[in-house]
């Protein structure tokens, strides 16, 4: 893909553990790595996650190749030796994790990620993206590409999201600042709602309603904490003013760590259950009416 654009940037190297047509990873024109064919760019690694993350690793020291792979999110756990050890050593293999929550569904509560965010934030020099639609993705995937020094996770969904309006709504070109203000009434908000991934437009719609009974909201889209924290003090200070102390965060999953941003949540701190999604997330609290009541009661 890359390397198509010009001979002298690095090539893609793309993987899968077993998920390619889950996953979505494998590029058309990229044809699989065989003993028959080591000119192949897609390597298939079977159920491996701690060997795709080790060979992710020795590509990566490989001058001139870029290596993603992907498996789902709550299988990050098998390769959590091999993603300390690229965050140690400062390389820079990609991890696509799809199925990043309870959205993931009828497979039930052991492969339906909750604690996996909180566990992939805490590794130092890691850097987390949890995109909100197709154009965040496509600004994640950008960020990922140029990162110089550390591993990048990018978390997505199963299910559909939809797209954001971007006439109506910040660019998404604000993914690489980590968190931006994505919609607000005026420039001294009553109350910050925060969204990661797939909650961000259930946060959105939230806004519209709460906007149209006159209450003064922002909305924060926050796909990385990372790169967030990268930001300068009069940036960050600008998203998250000291002067607003209600702040709601709403995140499929466990609510560790969030109150360095919020005073208050939207997350789930249980493990999760077999069904579809749509059902799940309204037992679980993650509905529009539910985030339109919490900021209501924090309101008063």
């Amino acid at each position: 893909m890359l390397a198509a654009v010009a001979p002298h940037l690095p090539t893609l190297i793309g993987g899968s553990a077993d998920l390619t047509p889950s996953n979505n990873t494998r590029v058309k024109e990229f044809s699989d790595f065989q003993p028959n064919n080591y000119g192949g760019r897609y390597v298939r690694y079977g159920v491996r996650e701690h060997a795709m993350g080790s060979v992710l690793n020795g590509i990566a020291l490989t001058h001139g190749m870029i290596p993603y792979g992907g498996t789902f999110l709550i299988f990050s756990e098998y390769m959590r030796p091999p993603i300390r050890l690229a965050a140690l050593m400062g390389i820079r293999p990609i991890y696509v994790f799809t199925h990043d929550s309870i959205g993931l569904g009828e497979d039930g509560p052991t492969h339906q990620p909750v604690e996996q965010f909180a566990s992939l934030r805490s590794i130092p020099n890691m850097t987390l993206i949890r995109p909100g639609d197709a154009n965040e993705t496509a600004q994640a995937w950008k960020i990922a590409i140029e990162q110089r020094n550390g591993p990048v996770a990018l978390a997505l969904t199963r299910q559909k999201v939809p797209l954001i309006d971007r006439t109506k709504y910040a660019s998404a070109e604000n993914v690489v600042k980590g968190a931006y203000v994505l919609a607000e009434q005026s420039k001294s908000p009553d109350i910050i709602l925060i969204g990661t991934g797939s909650e961000v437009s259930l946060v959105l719609n939230a806004y519209e309603q709460l906007a149209e009974e006159h209450l003064n909201v922002r909305v924060v889209s926050m796909p990385s904490w990372e790169l967030f924290e990268r930001q300068s003090k009069e940036y960050r200070e600008s998203v998250f003013p000291t002067s607003v102390k209600k702040r709601l965060a709403v995140e499929a999953g466990v609510e560790f760590g969030w109150y360095k941003y919020a005073s208050d949540t939207i997350t789930i701190n249980t493990f999760g259950q077999s069904a579809p999604y749509e059902p799940l997330f309204k037992h679980y609290g993650f509905t529009t009416d539910a985030v339109v009541n919490k900021a209501k009661k924090m309101l008063g």
